[in-house]
């Protein structure tokens, strides 16, 4: 990848977003960066690998897939660079990555070290506030959620639950899991799960079928949640 077009990508990437030009040709002649490539259908990560290095997908696009305990459920995502993996969880009591990464076509990734990382938002006020932006909103998804849960209707519920588990710049979300186990899991009947399942197909907001649900717009999902989008 050439320099120019690197660069290009770092500006993209939600945590370097207003960052000039001439600054972020300063972190990369500072900071250690570490490259890979990845085939498609190579796995980058595991669900529970430690999460010790800020994770940039500087080229291609990767599937990320988080499972329950059972397997029952699994919700996958799409991330298209530039972008960045699970940055939420570099920092706090859970430092291990909630989902498997695989690679869908040819894969970049560029890793900065957690110290090297503290390094760059404690020298760069901008770096700073974006991660900062970043990781308040994720965790205003909590409180959404628990409104939702205690006193919202389904349709909140289920917005709630494919929300909280996937990035915001997540493209082709599907949730897997036999719809006898989700409305068993929403403590509703089924004829009221399905009717809120045609209710979000006819807005164009998702597809379905007997054991998967196809998000359409996770932007339309969210309105569903809160008036403005994340």
């Amino acid at each position: 990848m050439a320099l120019n077009s690197m660069y290009e990508n770092l500006m993209g990437l939600p945590l370097f977003n207003g960052v000039s030009y001439n600054r972020i040709s300063e972190i990369v002649g500072s900071t250690r960066l570490a490259f890979s490539k990845y085939l498609p259908g190579e796995k980058i990560l595991d669900a529970g690998d430690p999460c010790v290095r800020m994770m940039f997908v500087i080229g291609g696009s990767v599937r990320l897939t988080v499972r329950n305990s059972t397997d029952r459920f699994t919700v996958s995502q799409t991330l298209e660079a530039p972008t960045v993996v699970s940055p939420d969880f570099l920092f706090g009591r859970n430092t291990l990555y909630p989902a498997t990464v695989t690679a869908i076509d040819t894969v970049s990734i560029m890793q900065i070290d957690k110290n090297d990382f503290i390094n760059i938002i404690r020298s760069d006020e901008v770096c700073l506030f974006n991660y900062l932006n970043y990781i308040s909103t994720n965790a205003q998804k909590a409180i959404d959620g628990v409104l939702a849960l205690t006193s919202g209707s389904l349709e909140e519920r289920i917005a709630f639950w494919i929300i909280a588990l996937t990035q915001r710049d997540a493209k082709d979300i599907t949730l897997a899991c036999r719809q006898r186990d989700l409305y068993a899991l929403f403590g509703v009947q089924r004829s009221s799960f399905i009717n809120t399942l045609d209710s979000l197909k006819s807005r164009g907001i998702i597809d379905y079928t007997s054991t998967e649900i196809r998000v359409i717009s996770r932007t339309d999902l969210r309105s569903v949640l809160l008036k403005s989008p994340d």
